[in-house]
């Protein structure tokens, strides 16, 4: 067993009782355990089926040895993980102090993390000196009454840790309010801007801001490691040599992204040029294709074509795993869209001299303007207006992302937009 709020301080005098399910003929109920045990202040349960059922027991197996001493032989049984969560009466639970919303101002701020249940209340910033967080009783009884399942165990939790929360209600008020005087509203709201800015920043390629040329800023080889690029001389060799006919054909059936087609008209003559640029445009054309995914359920996504490194990479760095119907899948997340996006501007710029269309990008990912020239603007490139190329979609009004040095400073994004969750 394990115990949900901490580590008791003396486990060898408990003793627990077993309960069963009497339906001994169905073949999940069979299975069924409550495990029950009882110290001087709380009584503990535990149970291996519901909501709240230990996910590592599905996953993996456990065993228990118990070793004869005499005759130095072992017997090994099956045996399961119980989370022990304290049972509580209304007794246990200390109830928080309403306060007269009056009395504090209070900045109401989603995370942006995807487990925010919206009550959380945060003053200051992740990059300030000080932050707090305090739940209004209203909240509570509508999580009570309204809540997800997730949402009621958080709040369980919560409970169940709280200790003098008169004093803990009084400090928060009075130091909100010192963080409000001290720092004052405007610092506050740019301190949230700025967080932006340092979500999207977790999923950029390496910066190297020392950097004395542009190549040098996201290296190629933080993008494509030597293995990986040697592994692209087989599939990229059909771009190399490609004819106009076979050009025009994949142009019709539109089985590249335009950005890769359009780059593909003016590949270089020399050999080991045209070869670079040709293992660029694969990979990046891969990338764009991997980040239209959702859940992957097979074992190599891109197609038997695709080397084995390469597969490897993809699941490992631009997949997010999760758990759904008794198994572990992996997930394209909006995150990792974000980091694929990023790491395929900074391929088109090694391929594009450091200057490539945003736009054309933005339509073979499908994805708002504002999104990437958001991560456009994290990678430190200076973004202009542009025509673009004739016949292209909106070609009279182009973005163009320029990484050139000295970099630009990294501000927070101006005004107050609608958080969006990576």
């Amino acid at each position: 067993v394990r115990f949900a709020n901490g580590k008791l301080q003396h486990p060898d005098s408990l003793s627990f009782t077993v309960y069963r399910n009497r339906d001994r003929a169905h073949p999940r109920k069979r299975h069924r355990r409550i495990l029950v045990s009882e110290t001087e202040r709380l009584c503990y349960v535990g149970h291996n089926f519901g909501s709240e059922v230990m996910k590592c027991n599905s996953l993996c197996r456990y065993f228990v040895g118990v070793l004869d001493k005499n005759s130095g032989q072992m017997e090994v049984y099956n045996a399961e993980i119980f989370n022990m969560q304290p049972l509580l009466s209304d007794q246990h639970i200390l109830h928080l102090q309403v306060l007269p919303r009056e009395e504090v101002k209070v900045f109401f701020r989603d995370r942006g993390c995807g487990r925010s249940s919206g009550v959380c209340v945060l003053l200051g910033g992740c990059t300030g000196c000080f932050s707090v967080c305090f739940c209004l009783v209203q909240m509570d009884l509508c999580i009570e009454a309204f809540g997800t399942s997730k949402q009621k165990r958080a709040l369980s939790s919560r409970r169940m840790n709280a200790v003098g929360n008169d004093i803990v209600s009084t400090a928060v008020t009075k130091a909100a309010a010192n963080v409000i005087d001290a720092k004052g509203v405007t610092a506050l709201m740019q301190d949230m801007a700025q967080d932006d800015v340092q979500n999207i920043s977790a999923f950029l390629p390496p910066c190297h801001e020392d950097a004395d040329r542009p190549e040098h800023v996201y290296k190629f080889e933080d993008i494509l490691s030597p293995a990986e690029y040697e592994a692209l001389q087989v599939p990229a060799a059909a771009l190399a040599n490609i004819t106009a006919e076979e050009m025009a054909k994949r142009a019709e059936e539109r089985s590249h992204c335009s950005f890769v087609l359009e780059e593909l008209k003016f590949l270089p003559t020399d050999e080991k040029r045209r070869d670079h640029k040709a293992r660029c445009l694969w990979f990046l054309d891969t990338l764009i294709k991997f980040s239209h995914l959702k859940v992957i359920k097979k074992k190599h996504p891109m197609g038997p074509e695709c080397p084995h490194i390469i597969s490897r990479k993809l699941m490992k760095n631009f997949t997010s795993l999760t758990y759904n119907d008794g198994s572990i899948q992996n997930l394209v997340s909006a995150s990792m869209k974000a980091k694929i996006t990023a790491y395929v501007i900074a391929l088109a710029l090694h391929i594009n001299n450091f200057q490539t269309d945003l736009t054309i990008l933005q339509n073979d990912m499908k994805l708002p303007e504002s999104r990437i020239l958001d991560i456009a603007k994290a990678l430190r490139l200076r973004v202009s207006k542009a025509k673009g190329v004739p016949g292209m979609e909106n070609d009279e009004n182009h973005k163009l992302g320029t990484l050139s040095l000295p970099l630009p400073m990294q501000k927070a994004p101006e005004g107050q937009r609608k958080r969006k969750k990576m």
